[in-house]
């Protein structure tokens, strides 16, 4: 295979993905023609046609392939088996997955890598708002649309590079970061991995071990006690740890807290985004802009100026009437997280959910936990299990997950059903919930109550 700066024409199979459609457009930057394939077509796959790439979709992968690719570049959640994979193996060229051409990106580079089981994209793009206005020009992959930056890739001319480091697959095993923190390690992804323990030792130890040890490796203090003492090791917190936010509290306009070290203590600073949850990966890039050099008063301005992401506590209609909200949210933790923001930003308020679990084996793995957590909703719908690259498995549908929720106004429906369904509700705070397709009647839903405030 030619080295990566000697690309001239790259293939990317499954180009739709977050992740995937950021190092593209990395390369697609460089001067490297830009093909690729996915399995329908969407807003993102749209906005990369306009960037120049090709793209071809599931009616019309069989036309003509350019002769002369260098390097085929593809993700899990497309088979290899599919014909498309096979077309371009049969013809000897070489592959290789997002995680390792991402690992040899960042070869050179001085990676701060965010992983963690929870809010990998909220921390790296908080990060790298915060360096980016505070002077630090790195570059960055992140696994959402940012509002800051219009997209989900910054170039950059530094030698820094912020990428979330994913735990799916042990991806972020291909990682050689200078600096990582580790968010959280709830259990997840248990189809790669097996079991929990699994997780931590073949996924999240190894990845840890990975930083420079003249680095800084950041571990949030309540899973502290699952990594080996080591020189480059802090954990941060909420009221513990040796990086942390104190005296946290409500206003008007979102929470305020102060951030403390050892060191230091910046107090009164404001953040928009709403949850707890949201602190603790505020403290992560904080630490992290402290120590690249970003002052304390270009952190206080800009943690302010960050926008947020697309789908992450993403209020997308705020009227007399109604709020609507659209998050990621795909597991337990999320989902608590989520809704317990909710009914901190708005007391009082009926909070309606709609959820669309994602994976049959996650649902299997932790059913009783989506339960729990739903059940802290006043009223649910629940749309039927998105596969994503998944075979159903007997037994495991939404219908059982129904049936475990505690509590008594709740409905199975299908998305064919959706608008009708919110319209006999007259939700007051509507979560948009999952991590499947369902988002694509989003804009149908906001505009339908949009028009239906103005006709009241």
């Amino acid at each position: 295979m030619k080295e990566l700066s000697t690309l001239n024409n790259m293939y990317f199979i499954g180009i739709g993905g977050i992740g995937m459609s950021a190092i593209a457009r990395y390369f697609n930057e460089r001067g490297v023609k830009i093909f690729g394939y996915d399995k329908t077509e969407t807003i993102l796959t749209n906005q990369l046609s306009s960037e120049g790439m090709e793209i071809c979709y599931e009616h019309n992968y069989k036309e003509p392939f350019p002769s002369d690719i260098d390097l085929v570049v593809y993700t899990p959640a497309v088979p290899l088996s599919h014909p498309i994979c096979a077309h371009f193996s049969n013809r000897g060229l070489p592959f290789l997955k997002r995680a390792e051409v991402l690992g040899l990106i960042s070869k050179n580079k001085r990676t701060i890598a965010i992983g963690g089981t929870h809010g990998k994209t909220t921390t790296s793009s908080i990060t790298a708002h915060l360096l980016k206005e505070g002077g630090i020009d790195c570059t960055a992959f992140l696994g959402g649309i940012v509002e800051n930056f219009g997209g989900n890739y910054v170039a950059g001319n530094s030698d820094w590079v912020v990428i979330e480091a994913d735990e799916f697959d042990r991806s972020f095993l291909h990682l050689q970061p200078e600096i990582a923190a580790i968010l959280s390690t709830d259990a997840d992804h248990l189809d790669i991995y097996g079991t929990y323990d699994s997780l931590i030792e073949t996924g999240f130890k190894p990845f840890a071990a990975q930083t420079s040890e003249d680095g800084l490796l950041l571990i949030q203090h309540a899973s502290a006690h699952l990594f080996p003492i080591s020189n480059n090791k802090l954990t941060f917190g909420i009221e513990e740890g040796d990086y942390m936010a104190v005296n946290i509290r409500l206003s008007q306009n979102g929470l305020i807290f102060d951030y403390q070290n050892s060191s230091q203590r910046i107090d009164n600073l404001s953040f928009t985004l709403p949850g707890r949850h949201n602190i603790l990966n505020a403290v992560v890039a904080i630490t992290i802009a402290l120590r690249l050099g970003v002052t304390t008063e270009d952190i206080r301005t800009n943690l302010l100026t960050f926008k947020g992401i697309q789908r992450r506590f993403d209020v997308k209609l705020k009227n007399e009437d109604i709020t609507i909200v659209s998050d990621y949210a795909h597991h337990p933790t999320e989902l608590n997280a989520v809704i317990s923001a909710a009914k901190e930003l708005y007391p009082g308020k009926k909070i309606t959910g709609v959820f669309q679990p994602h994976l049959f084996s996650r649902t299997r793995d932790f059913l009783e936990d989506f339960a729990q957590a739903l059940s802290a909703l006043d009223k649910v719908f629940l749309l039927p299990i998105y596969p994503a690259r998944e075979q159903p498995i007997p037994g495991i549908n939404s219908e059982l997950l129904l049936d475990k929720i505690q509590n008594g106004d709740k409905k199975l429906i299908v998305l064919g059903d959706l608008i009708s369904e919110l319209d006999r509700a007259q939700p007051e705070v509507l979560l948009m919930l999952g991590a499947g397709d369902f988002d694509q009647f989003l804009p149908q839903i906001v505009d339908f109550f949009s028009t239906k405030s103005l006709k009241l």
